[in-house]
């Protein structure tokens, strides 16, 4: 079945389109029937809405020739010629930063951004679009791996043996992420955007199939929020290796971007310099906070924790309690509660969001806050907590230090974690 994706049907009439693997080795000529050479390649360059053939590249066996698009005259599978005589042609140089379509994109891996998922090029096609010859869409399927190597007939007839078509798998270029960083300019904004929209686990997922050249390429391709929650899902040796080999300054905004606890994580699994290295390229608002999370013990309440939460005053009514925490919200993952601290840090209760939203605006906190909430201590072993949470069905449980002031909350996803298979740890999100 064709894979169908909004695009690049509203130009078909537009396009007069060609698979490379027909075009490619296919003999020039020029206006004249005489063989200027072989067709080698396509130079290609961004475009205003696909990537545009500005040179064709020929050969005669002895050289490269540099044919520029305007001097084509016709381009099908059947005949390239082309305007001039071979001699009135450049020699081609190859410059450094050029991007060739066979030599740079065909057979190499790119990210099908709406598919979410890392895929090999078999084919490309190519077509006319605006007056330029353009690549519309890349076969990532069985058929064009067979058309490519020549078997796209004997393929068929096997097919028609057997009762059953060969799949046809094609992705327009507007949802094709290119992995290497030079090619990364012929990325449509369209691509760029979904993958920064991808969910951080499937991003995950496609970091831990390509290469570490490659990684770089996506992950500067990302916003450095985006970055650091497809960073955090990574297993932690990948993690810390990606984190280790990327530009220190980079890093350290990544990590400002994460929140605390998802920072800590990271940090912990890096070395004690590497880790000290980037903390001090944070702000130092940022990287206290980071800082006292990660001196408390991976399985104890106080490494599981996160210490951004919200606090309101007991003075305040429902209705200022309400844009207090939405103030605040943007600086906080998930929120579900608001807590209410005294002078001394210490937790006095606790109101839900909810009650937030159906209480009156004049209503006293006093008459919607739950006192005597339950609490662990940052010692506590995560099983207690669990047990805690479970027992008493709780979203979040705030977190105590030695001195019995407020330190931080775990969210229930934070301690489950520790308990599920590794296989649902990397599913958990999908």
């Amino acid at each position: 079945m064709t894979r169908r994706r909004s695009g690049i049907s509203t130009m078909t009439e537009e396009l007069n389109e060609v698979y490379l693997s027909r075009v490619l080795g296919k003999t020039v000529i020029n206006d004249k029937g005489r063989k200027i050479g072989a067709l080698a390649d396509l130079v290609m360059t961004p475009g205003e809405t696909f990537p545009e053939v500005s040179h064709v590249i020929v050969t005669d066996r002895k050289r490269l020739l540099a044919i520029p698009w305007y001097d084509i005259a016709l381009f099908n599978r059947f005949v390239v010629s082309v305007k001039r005589i071979a001699g009135e042609y450049s020699r081609y140089e190859s410059p450094d930063g050029e991007i060739l379509v066979k030599r740079d994109i065909l057979d190499k891996q790119i990210v099908d951004v709406d598919g979410a998922k890392v895929v090999r090029v078999n084919d490309i096609k190519l077509g006319r679009y605006k007056g330029f010859l353009c690549i519309i869409s890349v076969d990532i399927g069985l058929a064009g791996l067979l058309r490519r190597l020549g078997y796209d007939r004997a393929g068929k007839k096997v097919a028609a043996l057997i009762g059953k078509d060969i799949p046809h798998r094609e992705i327009s270029w507007q949802y094709v992420q290119p992995l290497e960083m030079n090619l990364s300019r012929l990325a449509l904004t369209m691509a760029q955007d979904q993958l920064a929209e991808m969910h951080p686990a499937d991003l995950a997922t496609i970091i831990s199939n390509i290469s570490h050249q490659q990684i770089q390429t996506v992950l500067t391709s990302l916003d450095t929020e985006t970055a650091g929650e497809a960073i955090h899902e990574l297993e932690p040796e990948l993690r810390s290796r990606v984190i280790t080999e990327m530009d220190s300054e980079l890093a350290s905004d990544i990590l400002e971007e994460m929140e605390p606890d998802e920072a800590a994580d990271v940090l912990g699994d890096l070395s004690e310099e590497k880790a000290q290295e980037l903390l001090k390229l944070m702000e130092p608002e940022e990287a206290e906070e980071i800082q006292e999370l990660m001196e408390h013990e991976d399985d104890t309440a106080g490494g599981l924790m996160n210490n951004s939460f919200i606090t309101i005053s007991g003075a305040m009514t429902a209705g200022e309690a309400f844009e207090e925490v939405r103030r605040n919200a943007p600086e906080i993952e998930m929120i579900y509660y608001a807590y209410v601290l005294d002078d001394e840090e210490r937790l006095v209760g606790v109101v839900s969001l909810r009650d937030l939203l159906v209480s009156p605006p004049e209503t006293p906190l006093g008459e919607i806050l739950t006192e005597n909430v339950k609490t662990v201590p940052v010692g506590a072993k995560p099983e207690d907590v669990l047990e805690l949470i479970a027992k008493y069905n709780l979203i979040a449980v705030p977190v105590l230090d030695d001195e019995e002031k407020m330190a931080g909350i775990i969210m229930v996803d934070d301690i489950l974690e520790p308990f599920l298979p590794e296989e649902l740890k990397r599913k958990r999100h999908a």
